[in-house]
């Protein structure tokens, strides 16, 4: 987590380093928040019609809830790096954008204290599974397409608005435990039914909506 924090500072300084000498190439920098967490973008127009971003999202959320029947503290980690190409029609505020995406994206669940656990059809004494561990990931390079709009004052500051899918491809979900019994292989395949029970709540996720809101200075 800390050293992507540390690549969204690197490039935050890259693109606030580099305005004076694409000053006269239409760049802007901008801040956004939206669906995939708070983020950077640089912008750069070579053409009239045609420009080129790229940015960073991050954002952490820590929640707790059951899923399968287990009750779960969860994490949601949302961590991005892009770039896209949008084409801008003429005399509107409407583009339509195409890009790819290093996603990070995650979901990580950790089993709460409980005296006894369900796992599959089984029961078992919690102590005898200890805790329960998953991490659902995704596609780390995933296409992105939709639509935008931009809003411009005096040619300086703008606003911009995002909306589209990211599409992550089928999640791939973990789940192990560390007791006493996490070899056994009657647990073992109890363990392997409750993976597939998350593997088919999070099936939908593969598909990710995009909806931002963006601040931008063009320089």
């Amino acid at each position: 987590m800390n050293s992507n924090l540390v690549r969204i500072c690197a490039l935050s300084v890259i693109l606030l380093s580099s305005n004076q000498a694409l000053a006269d190439r239409d760049f802007g920098v901008g801040v956004k928040v939206g669906t995939l967490g708070a983020g950077i973008e640089g912008t750069w127009r070579p053409l009239p019609y045609l420009d080129v971003r790229l940015g960073a999202n991050y954002y952490e959320f820590k929640d707790s809830g059951s899923q399968s029947g287990i009750n779960y503290d969860a994490t949601l980690n949302l961590e991005s790096f892009y770039g896209t190409a949008n084409f801008r029609f003429p005399l509107s505020p409407l583009r339509v954008t195409a890009g790819v995406f290093s996603n990070g994206n995650e979901f990580n669940l950790a089993s709460q204290d409980s005296t006894f656990i369900t796992i599959g059809d089984t029961t078992y004494p919690t102590a005898s599974v200890g805790t329960l561990s998953s991490t659902t990931s995704f596609d780390s390079t995933a296409p992105y397409l939709g639509v935008g709009f931009d809003f411009t004052v005096f040619r300086k500051v703008g606003l911009n608005l995002d909306f589209g899918v990211l599409w992550q491809g089928d999640p791939q979900v973990s789940l192990f435990a560390d007791g006493p019994i996490a070899s056994d292989p009657g647990f073992q395949a109890n363990l392997e039914e409750e993976r597939n029970q998350l593997l088919d709540e999070v099936s939908d996720y593969k598909a990710w909506p995009v909806l931002s809101l963006g601040f931008v200075y063009n320089f």
